[in-house]
């Protein structure tokens, strides 16, 4: 739809008023303050000025110009005054963003990689319509529709957007099987498609249990309190990790829902908000736990953002959780989405949000620079490598409910400092773990019925990534055009060879099974582990970051 002259008008009106509708980020939010309404002369010259512009751009300008985009770029341009986190979302990148939020979108349920000009079913979603009509992992998309999609160079974005479509609509797909010569072809009716928010859950030991958050989508609380009712009633743990390593984020009240369920008893302060525009609005333990835990490790890093920053800091605060890992993000504003008429939407920050003992854990943004830069400043100053090299960025104490000192200002410091591995910044080990998840794909097809006499338990103990396969995959990798370099190769050949068990294993059982092999030799993991089997009233005495 073609964008309306008015909009960088509203949208300036919006940005002063704190108008009350749209799509917010949490289902109990702030209450925004309604501001005295301009006067209609006020109103008319800032419309004017803008539209007269617009007017003698198009009336008198030397070229032609793109309208459209000459709106956008005002539009960004006006949100880039604001914070790092407030944004504009043009009405074509909205539904993906809407869905990753949600938590669900509308298809087939294939996931699938293109492997050169091929389109590849990884895996047909167990409960998705594909499956339902007969796709099996390892098939090769032809057609999609009446497009042609093999042979032809095809980006992912345009995939997804053909398999996509209004629930119940049809799409007919053919297919390639392996070993086969005669196609295939399916006429599948599109469904809403869950996407999960926990890529694993489940024992690490007979006490122990493990969960694994990706983001904090809508669905996220309900998936949260399915996979600890397992947990505790199939495999009774009594201890809990929860992995928010690299989680973003997402709705406020996810983090707050599940909090309830880690801290059961009623009226504890989990974090508030508080913004200009928006009053002091408390989020407080519901006292309606379902399951009962004794200790609860968190993990976080530098990608742990927003929500999980909640929830950690939540737990820190009330003295309920160790939290291991290195400091995270440090972000500490709410969002609110509002949608535009024209199908677009404006990501407002409205508020900061505090943690119990009082502490905002957003960094600063004055120098938008060096926001941007954070995490590779962090990096070449030492502080993933070693805890003495981590700034206190706000020298204010605050304090937890049992009198640890704690501080805010730029995200949530752990309690326990697991260094980074220095592995993943080198750019060799990156370029070729890339290359993992198709030669894993390619390999599992080739070596089906070998592949068949393990189960997840056989193949974690005796599945050897040995020399053999090793040196297949380095090969397969330099035919894809990686660069040969044997003494890299050695410094970075056992993380490649635990790296690639796991996505095979993720490839056999299911994606939860590549955490289930990979936690075996992840460091954090293994310190989560050893803390919580100390078994002591509070491992914190023992364990607490100096």
């Amino acid at each position: 739809d073609r964008v309306q002259i008015w909009l960088p008008l509203m949208l300036a009106v919006m940005l002063g008023l704190g108008i009350l509708i749209g799509a917010r980020f949490q289902t109990a939010p702030p209450q925004i303050k309604a501001l005295s309404k301009p006067s209609q002369a006020d109103y008319t010259m800032r419309q004017g000025k803008i539209e007269e512009l617009l007017r003698y751009i198009d009336a008198k300008y030397v070229d032609k110009i793109d309208r459209d985009k000459l709106i956008e770029e005002a539009i960004n341009s006006i949100i880039n005054q604001l914070d790092p986190h407030s944004s504009y979302i043009p009405a074509s990148f909205l539904r993906d963003v809407n869905e990753q939020l949600e938590g669900r979108f509308k298809g087939i349920g294939v996931e699938f990689l293109l492997i050169r000009d091929t389109v590849v079913v990884v895996t047909p979603m167990s409960s998705g319509p594909a499956a339902a009509a007969g796709v099996l992992a390892g098939d090769k998309i032809i057609k999609i529709g009446d497009t042609v999609v093999a042979g032809k160079k095809i980006t992912t974005e345009r995939i997804i957007n053909l398999m996509r479509g209004e629930t119940g609509s049809k799409v007919n797909i053919t297919v390639l099987r392996p070993g086969e010569k005669k196609i295939r072809n399916f006429s599948i009716s599109r469904e809403e498609i869950p996407v999960n928010s926990i890529d694993a859950a489940y024992p690490l030991d007979d006490r122990i249990g493990y969960i694994k958050i990706n983001k904090f989508s809508a669905s996220t609380s309900k998936e949260f309190i399915e996979a600890l009712q397992k947990l505790s009633e199939k495999d009774h743990i009594k201890d809990l990790i929860i992995d928010l390593r690299q989680n973003p984020g997402g709705y406020m009240q996810m983090a707050a829902d599940i909090l309830s369920q880690l801290i059961p008893e009623k009226g504890k302060l989990l974090f508030y908000t508080e913004g200009r525009a928006s009053s002091k609005s408390k989020y407080t333990s519901t006292g309606r736990a379902y399951f009962r835990l004794d200790q609860i490790v968190v993990l976080i890093d530098e990608g742990t953002a927003s929500a999980s920053e909640i929830l950690a800091g939540a737990l820190q605060d009330q003295d309920r959780g160790v939290v291991i890992g290195r400091r995270s993000f440090g972000k500490g504003l709410v969002q609110e989405q509002y949608d535009l008429s024209d199908g677009s939407a404006l990501r407002l920050t409205m508020a900061r949000y505090y943690t119990p003992s009082g502490r905002s854990i957003q960094k600063s943004y004055k120098d938008l620079d060096a926001y941007e830069t954070d995490l590779e400043q962090r990096y070449k100053n030492g502080e993933f490598l070693s805890a003495t090299k981590m700034k206190i960025q706000d020298s204010t104490r605050y304090f937890t409910s049992q009198g640890r000192i704690v501080y805010g200002g730029s995200g949530i410091i752990p309690d326990v400092f697991v260094p980074f591995d220095s592995i993943q910044y080198n750019a060799y080990y990156l370029e070729l773990r890339r290359q993992i998840p198709t030669f894993s794909l390619q390999y599992v097809l080739a070596h089906q019925a070998e592949l068949k006499k393990y189960s997840l338990g056989t193949f974690k103990t005796s599945f050897p990534a040995d020399d053999v396969l090793l040196t297949l995959f380095k090969n397969a990798a330099e035919k894809n055009g990686v660069a040969k370099k044997d003494k890299e190769w050695t410094k970075i050949k056992n993380e490649i060879a635990q790296y690639l068990r796991a996505s095979l294993a993720s490839q056999l059982f299911g994606s939860a099974a590549f955490f289930k092999v990979s936690n075996d030799d992840d460091t954090s993991v293994q310190t989560a582990i050893r803390i919580l089997k100390k078994k002591t009233s509070n491992p914190l005495s023992a364990y607490q970051l100096k």
